[in-house]
């Protein structure tokens, strides 16, 4: 598959790194010819140095050869311009971009991007997939990851076992028997931030980060065996008023009727806005950095309180004072991955990553073969990917045991006929079974090749 990447910021970076290895022919396109020389030097893809509107620069990025454009640079119209030169004048068969003006998305404007105006196959909006990303997190509430699966008939979660933690020093052997209705299959352990290796004796520790996967309607009980509250949040806090902040103050507002939610915007002109646009949200305008400003939101009695600024220091600052002050949760917004480990050693109790989200979106619309999805995971040092096995898989017909897995990858659910199971290592993987894997980032790549490597496009 030929690919042309046009942004060689993160979300560029980290689309590239993802296709390279699977030996993919990835061509990247940016001004900037620092950020080139950096992806060129770590990811085995080609790169130009251009403005990537330029139909002389698209052309000797090989977009004539391409299958897909994807246009992920920072500036909107120049991304739209990218796809509409690659559909006139190269006939790309597939064109994504990123679009965060959320004037180009409005539901009046529902034919700007059709075949006949401005072609774009799929446009991605991090701002409103961040959003959407936050609101699960809120249903699940003392959860570090919140991510559906299969249709939300699944979830992989993730939690924090404090010393109240039930199952603390339990075999994962026994967990069958303390669940003796449903099972839930724990596939990574985080100690003091690193990866545990499991097998049937491994223990859960006080303090470990476990990540697992659980039924959608099992999720509170689970939850109650971890020792962590459940509970509903009714009143919420959002720090920052931009995009990602009135998006999810909007889905909250259609989503869920009791809820009460309160915004707090720097910017006053701003502030204005979102009072007209909102129905039921109080608007305050002042600095979250200010004690003050926390206090006259009641950010001490909040149920959770989302940090969703432009700035890290400030929505970590933010989140710690919020915990102190008594906020029962917080979410947290941090654009730099190699925060999270730090913040998440501290009260905050969930980080969300705008480039693994993004990055996740993107490559559910970049089907490789029998693959229909991949969720990237902590800065993207782990990966949750869904497909569809089939008679040429190599991992079907023989038991779970006898794959030698690598380290690192673990069989995490299996859909079969509607009914799901969580594999032990007698388990037999079978043709046209739904499989999702959990894997580390550095074996991710080994999981490509137990399905068909043909891109779907679509």
């Amino acid at each position: 598959m030929r690919v042309v990447i046009c942004g060689a910021g993160q979300v560029g970076h980290n689309v590239a790194a993802y296709l390279a290895r699977d030996a993919n022919d990835i061509t990247i396109v940016d001004p900037d010819s620092r950020l080139i020389s950096s992806v060129t030097n770590e990811i085995d893809v080609n790169g130009v140095v251009g403005h990537f509107s330029s139909p002389e620069v698209l052309s000797k990025a090989g977009l004539a050869e391409a299958d897909i454009i994807i246009a992920a640079g920072p500036d909107d119209e120049t991304n739209m311009v990218a796809c509409q030169v690659a559909h006139s004048l190269f006939d790309t068969p597939k064109k994504i971009a990123r679009v965060r003006n959320q004037d180009y998305l409005d539901a009046s404007w529902n034919n700007l991007f059709s075949k006949d105006h401005m072609p774009i196959d799929m446009v991605i909006s991090p701002e409103v997939e961040v959003a959407k990303a936050i609101y699960e997190r809120l249903a699940i509430t003392g959860a570090t990851e919140s991510i559906p699966i299969c249709n939300h008939e699944l979830y992989f979660v993730g939690a924090i076992c404090e010393d109240n933690c039930p199952i603390v020093h339990t075999p994962l052997r026994q967990l069958k028997s303390l669940f003796p209705h449903f099972f839930i299959n724990i596939v990574s352990i985080l100690r003091g931030g690193v990866s545990v290796s499991l097998d049937g004796d491994s223990q859960i520790m006080e303090g470990d980060e476990i990540f697992f996967i659980v039924e959608t309607q099992n999720i509170p009980t689970v939850m109650s065996y971890l020792g962590i509250e459940c509970f509903d949040s009714q009143n919420i806090k959002v720090l920052g008023g931009g995009r990602v902040g009135a998006s999810l103050s909007l889905l909250i507002e259609k989503s869920m009727p009791a809820a009460r939610v309160t915004i707090i915007e720097t910017d006053e002109a701003r502030s204005v806005f979102l009072a007209q646009e909102m129905d039921r949200a109080l608007v305050i305008h002042g600095d979250c950095l200010l004690t003050s400003i926390l206090k006259e939101a009641e950010v001490g009695q909040a149920d959770t309180l989302v940090a969703v600024t432009n700035e890290d220091e400030t929505n970590a600052l933010c989140s710690l004072q919020a915990k102190y002050m008594g906020c029962k949760r917080v979410i947290t917004l941090i654009k730099r991955a190699s925060y999270t480990p730090m913040l998440l050693s501290t009260t905050i109790d969930a980080i969300i990553s705008p480039q693994d989200i993004t990055v996740s979106r993107i490559m559910h619309h970049v089907r490789r073969g029998r693959v229909k999805a991949v969720h990237k995971l902590r800065g993207g040092t782990s990966e949750l990917i869904e497909a569809i096995t089939s008679e040429t898989c190599k991992i079907i017909n023989q038991p779970i045991q006898d794959l030698h897995l690598p380290e690192g990858i673990r069989i995490a659910s299996i859909k079969r006929d509607g009914a799901f199971i969580f594999p032990d290592v007698d388990t037999v993987v079978k043709s046209g079974d739904v499989v999702t894997i959990f894997a580390r980032s550095e074996q991710a790549h080994k999981v490509d090749a137990f399905f068909s490597t043909d891109v779907d496009l679509f």
